[in-house]
């Protein structure tokens, strides 16, 4: 189930699950990669990546094809050797090898998963049509959420925002077919298209269970009518990015006035949530849009809500004409892929997704050494001392304010490749032959899981990430920086380059988390994690100056006809690519002292940025790319790179580049 969280993270490959041939190979500082027939003071991408983009056509399976992934992919093939292994139903597989194992092997039955048809799903089915009245609605949607169905809403625990050292009730809006409430409300020709496409998609999944067309069409109608009064009553992404507008702490008994009309005291009940006083509701707006709903809408229209969550929740694990189905709306409508991926990497993602700590343990055991964390806390102390660095030397900032900057900063912690202490999966049940009851228990474990740690101390050994995840976060409230083991080696870290790539590689990704703690969202906490101002008011006016600045100038940032770069959206992000690039550079520097040994004719600066600019070579489908500026808080990667390199003289002087020239443009926007 979706968390509520404030974490940031480096990567957007998670959202269309970029997967590489199993040839690909290791991506490294690439001169092939390289068009020399383009200016870099014109057009920096396209002379870092343009032989690479030429040369790599997007694979029918892939939304986007880029270079970042190839380690994803290597990872993923591990991954899957080990699944393979410990499929293989041996007396010598030890508990975690048989979990995962089973889990797998079930997964990739196909053959017997079309044999069983929508038998393993109708008991859910039938729990839904035995609603008698709508007074049931929460105990239903509670069983509901504990077996990984995401109706209605969201409930799980999560840190106090002004106190993180409690862990206290969630509450958020959710309950949408769609990405985002955006594709609900907006009124252009795209949006309504796509809308009549989601629609019909939803009539074809009756359908397939076994409606008839008129039934079918009929109850798909009600699925937009009721998601769309739940858009409506739901807050936007931007918004969603201020803490301030999603805490609204309240008790139990403020929530269920709220929303009289759901039974709140059932729900919690049959969540067996511990008890609590206290709750974050992050948009009270959307609890009365439930209220409303409820009364509005009849039973009958409730039955249907919910059943169709539940064949949209569950279709990838269902007969195949479903996944087909889920497909050729969520993959190729959405994002224009394709073809389908193979089976085994979509087991795979499945456990890595549901039991990710015990194959993650399996992972670290054939791939992460001590000396990976050594390397790594190596790197992290010269981006924190390049960092320091720039705060003393900011000349916008005054000293009152970069002193507690500086407090946080040194407050900061490190967790590198994963956690000192692995989850216990042993009370999870998984059985050989029940792909969607592994699925079911391995959400019911995680849920209540995550409930039971709601007034108990916290976990700062915790991590959000399983281990072989290529990508990297920073949580304000914990105040601390995530590396796992995924992403510590190749493309991001060699043994045997030249500093300029390494740095201008991980380098920049330690730089981008660092900054996250003080980008728009994460400068709201404080040292010690909490939603706390400690900023003069003159500093705070300058910073809202430069991070507008910031915002305009993606926001001019064309992907297709009539889709851009959602600058506020994407503040954050943008503000930790352009910090992290120029700590990354400081700490180079810090690094090689007055060393300009030229390498395959480049200077140590002009390597480091074409080592940061070839990260994220990549092609891309045009829907993919409208669904990741609607809906992601990163930049498409052709942006990643100009936005940055578009504010930093570093690199204009690196390049020679004339003042006026596109990548060298006479106002240059930046924070840090």
């Amino acid at each position: 189930m979706f968390k509520f969280t404030l974490v940031a993270s480096i990567s957007l490959s998670a959202l269309f699950a970029q997967v590489p041939p199993q040839n690909a190979t290791p991506m490294q500082f690439d001169l092939g990669a390289i068009d020399k027939s383009a200016d870099p003071c014109v057009d920096f991408y396209q002379y870092a990546c343009g032989s690479w983009i030429k040369n790599n056509p997007i694979p029918p399976d892939q939304a986007m094809w880029g270079r970042f992934s190839a380690l994803q992919e290597r990872n993923r093939e591990i991954l899957h050797q080990i699944l393979e292994e410990a499929a293989k139903p041996a007396t010598t597989r030890d508990a975690v090898m048989q979990k995962i194992g089973d889990y797998y092997a079930a997964c990739m039955d196909e053959k017997a998963i079309d044999a069983k048809g929508l038998a393993p799903l109708e008991p859910e089915l039938a729990r839904i049509r035995n609603l008698k009245d709508k007074a049931q609605l929460a105990a239903e949607v509670a069983h509901l959420h504990a077996v990984g169905i995401a109706a209605l809403f969201t409930f799980n625990s999560g840190q106090d925002f002004k106190d993180s050292n409690s862990v206290i009730a969630q509450f958020d809006q959710g309950g949408l077919g769609l990405p985002d409430r955006d594709y609900y409300l907006k009124d252009d020709a795209k949006s309504v298209e796509l809308r009549q496409k989601y629609v019909a998609h939803v009539a074809r999944m009756f359908e397939l269970a076994g409606e008839k067309p008129e039934q079918a069409a009929a109850d798909a109608a009600v699925v937009m009518k009721v998601e769309t009064a739940l858009a409506k009553g739901s807050l936007d992404l931007v918004s969603r990015r201020d803490p301030e507008k999603v805490y609204h702490k309240m008790g139990r008994q403020e929530l269920a006035a709220l929303s009289p009309a759901f039974h709140w005291n059932e729900y919690l009940t049959d969540t067996r949530a511990p008890a609590f006083s206290s709750i974050n509701v992050s948009h009270p707006d959307y609890v009365k849009a439930i209220d409303a709903e409820v009364e509005s809408a009849s039973l009958g229209d409730w039955k249907t809500y919910l059943t169709w969550h539940t064949l949209h929740s569950e279709a990838p694990l269902l007969p195949t004409p479903f996944v087909r189905e889920n497909f050729d709306f969520f993959s190729k409508t959405l994002n224009g892929i394709e073809e389908m991926r193979p089976r085994w990497k979509r087991c795979t993602a499945f456990a890595d997704n549901q039991l990710g700590e015990a194959l993650g343990r399996k992972y670290v055991e054939r791939t992460f050494g001590a000396e990976g964390k050594q390397r790594t806390l190596k790197m992290v102390d010269a981006l924190e001392k390049a960092l320091s660095q720039d705060i003393e030397q900011l000349p916008w900032m005054t000293a009152a304010t970069k002193k507690q900057a500086l407090v946080k900063l040194k407050a900061i912690t490190n967790k590198i490749g994963y956690p000192d202490r692995w989850r216990d999966y042993s009370s999870v049940v998984i059985k050989r032959d029940d792909p969607l009851g592994n699925s079911f228990r391995a959400d019911e474990f995680e849920f209540h899981r995550t409930l039971n740690k709601i007034g108990k101390p916290l976990d700062r050994g915790e991590w959000n990430m399983t281990p072989p995840t290529v990508n990297a976060y920073y949580d304000p409230q914990m105040n601390n920086i995530n590396f796992p083991a995924g992403i510590l080696q190749p493309p991001f870290f060699y043994t045997n380059v030249d500093d300029a790539v390494n740095f201008g590689g991980i380098g920049m990704v330690i730089g981008h988390e660092l900054t996250h703690g003080f980008d728009d969202q994460g400068r709201q906490f404080d040292a010690k994690g909490n939603l706390a101002d400690w900023w003069t008011k003159k500093d705070a006016e300058e910073f809202q100056q430069r991070a507008a600045c910031m915002a305009d100038r993606y926001s001019s940032f064309s992907v297709a006809p009539g889709a851009y770069v959602n600058g506020k959206l994407t503040l954050g992000e943008n503000t930790a690519d352009n910090g992290g690039v120029r700590v990354a550079l400081m700490a180079l520097k810090n690094t090689i002292g007055d060393k300009a040994e030229k390498i395959d004719g480049y200077s140590p600066e002009q390597r480091f940025f074409l080592s940061f600019g070839q990260i994220w070579c990549e092609n891309a489908r045009e829907e993919a790319l409208r669904l990741l500026v609607q809906t992601n808080e990163h930049s498409p990667p052709r942006f990643r790179v100009i936005g940055v390199v578009e504010n930093m003289p570093e690199f204009q002087k690196a390049f020679a580049c004339t003042p006026g020239q596109p990548m060298a443009p006479v106002h240059a926007c930046r924070v840090w």
